[in-house]
């Protein structure tokens, strides 16, 4: 499909007609937003025939989630078109807050050099998921049905059967296991008689999505008290084709019909940008929230994942994220059980894992939501002296919530985890559960990333010298399943090596950020999360530590 002129926010996809299908699909994903392209997309590299159904035939209507952090960026990556987002978006890692028309300070969400990704790109949901659907496209194992609403789900022992509302009148489809990723309110979760539990939050935010040419930097601001919309709140981001996004804290007493109305939007923005100001409304919403999550993302063989299995308030940019890494964790794991390489039982550490996270998640939205709209006198009173103490004070600026970031959750008491073995100190954040930190690294000759190289299958990392290497083939070989091993040797030691992906750690960075010393091993899960580490190189460590992180023991 061409790409360079599409206009993503009209465009629409050709329903067509299926003759009867009787098939036992293994996977049908409900819903084509990000969560649900993305789980696609990653069954469909790893073989995986798939079916994904959307009840509409476009995309996302106007900008909704634009804030996509390094970690997702590294997860589009692997799904073969991370370029494209960023090559579009509007990448930034400084964030600046105000206190009425001062600024209190500044914060770097990457200060270090040596990623591949920035903190953050800005970019419309409508681009994401219109990249997403190119890259599912060129994948022939993918199906993706438009206009099917799902309208009725059994299960049975063996699979799922889905009732399909089509323009052609009504189907049933069958799978193995279906992927619910439709949305916040979800009608998989209403079929199903299942709730998301949590508290909402009363107050209303108007999004303003402003077309307009300006000088303001590219960075996060956050006001509070400004002189141009007193006693409430004000974020400013950019967005790529020169469009802002401005929030407009409202209160919860606001008409959301009325805030709307251009001739309420347009005072406003004026007000932020001054009287002269030249700019047009791309989009506008206003909006409430809840923190929630479902008790258990999944029920026999319904997944839930991203907004139908949890929701936070859009401070801190926790929603999109944490549902594409939803998909990255759910997808490796639905690929062995379906291979009979793993145990059904892999599947409930989808949800024990995901739900940990979404609890985090939560956790941080809450805080930040109750700082942002305190609901009392006693909390007003501690916010409003918060702020004026961060002028000054460093300590004072550690509790100024204007949203705690998206980072992804360190799965710390994962069943999937080997401890470290006693004796075997490290002084890292590379510990089982954490996402593989990236570093530059050389290979063959040329420039690459560390994260390019851990990737397809379970890899086996091992920090040492060319020598090392016939020892790491070795120690990998005929394992219960494929290990793919990577011997990460100092700058100006790199050897080709037979079977072995042996790569220059050019500025001593990877060995820095994972804690390494000559013979340090970590194994990595397909979704780049640390599972075992060891100081030594040890065969039947790393076997155990496989049959440990696919449920085998």
């Amino acid at each position: 499909m061409a790409t360079m002129s599409i206009d993503y926010q009209t465009l629409k996809f050709e329903y067509r007609a299926r003759a009867h299908d009787a098939a036992v699909h293994p996977v049908i994903v409900v819903g084509a937003g990000p969560v649900g392209l993305a789980a696609a997309i990653d069954l469909a590299q790893q073989g995986v025939s798939v079916v994904l159904l959307d009840d509409d035939d476009t995309l996302s209507t106007g900008s909704r989630a634009i804030c996509f952090a390094k970690r997702t960026l590294e997860i589009f990556d692997r799904l073969g078109c991370g370029e494209r987002f960023v090559d579009k978006g509007v990448s930034w890692h400084v964030g600046k807050v105000f206190l009425q028309d001062e600024q209190l300070y500044a914060f770097d969400l990457l200060p270090e050099e040596g990623h591949a990704r920035p903190a953050f790109i800005n970019l419309q949901q409508y681009y994401v998921e219109g990249y997403l659907a190119d890259r599912a496209f060129e994948l022939p194992n993918i199906d993706i049905r438009w206009k099917h609403k799902v309208t009725g789900i059994e299960q049975s022992a063996e699979h799922a059967v889905l009732t399909i509302e089509t323009p052609d009148g009504v189907a049933t489809l069958r799978a193995r296991y279906v992927i619910a990723a439709d949305g916040s309110r979800s009608p998989m979760r209403t079929m199903m008689g299942l709730e998301s539990r949590g508290r909402t939050f009363k107050d209303r935010f108007l999004i303003a999505d402003v077309k307009m040419k300006a000088e303001f930097p590219t960075e996060r601001w956050f006001w509070f008290d400004p002189p141009f919309h007193p006693n409430q709140s004000v974020l400013l981001h950019r967005q790529p084709d020169n469009v802002w996004r401005i929030d407009f804290q409202l209160g919860w007493d606001a008409d959301p019909v009325a805030e709307k109305q251009p001739e309420r939007v347009i005072p406003r923005v004026r007000a932020l940008l001054g009287p002269d100001a030249e700019f047009e409304l791309e989009w506008v919403s206003v909006y409430t929230f809840r923190c929630q999550r479902m008790d258990t993302f999944r029920h026999g063989r319904v997944l839930f994942a991203g907004d139908s299995a949890h929701g936070v308030s859009p401070f801190g940019a926790r929603g999109a994220n944490s549902g594409v890494q939803d998909a990255d964790n759910l997808a490796w794991k639905l690929k062995l059980v379906l291979d009979g390489r793993s145990a059904d039982s892999l599947l409930d550490t989808y949800a024990s894992e995901r739900e940990f996270a979404a609890d985090e998640n939560i956790r941080n939205s809450t805080r930040s939501t109750d700082f942002i709209t305190p609901k009392s006198a006693v909390s007003r009173v501690f916010r409003d002296a918060t702020l004026k103490l961060a002028r000054d004070c460093e300590f004072a600026r550690k509790l100024v919530n204007s949203g705690r970031l998206s980072v992804p959750a360190v799965l710390a008491d994962s069943p999937l985890n080997t401890p470290d073995r006693g004796g075997d100190a490290f002084a890292c954040a590379m510990r089982p559960g954490a996402a593989a930190a990236d570093a530059p690294v050389r290979v063959q000759g040329a420039p690459g990333w560390l994260l390019q190289r851990l990737r397809d299958g379970f890899t086996g990392v091992l920090f040492g010298l060319p020598g090392d290497a016939p020892a790491l083939a070795k120690a990998v070989d005929g394992l219960a399943l494929p290990v793919r091993p990577v011997l990460v040797v100092p700058a100006g030691h790199a050897r080709p090596a037979a079977g072995v992906d042996v790569v220059e750690d050019v500025d001593g960075l990877a060995a820095q950020r994972y804690d390494a010393q000559p013979g340090t091993f970590y194994l990595l899960r397909p979704d780049q999360h640390v599972c075992a580490r060891t100081r030594t190189l040890d065969r039947q460590a790393i076997a155990d530590a496989l049959a440990r992180a696919t449920c085998a023991r």
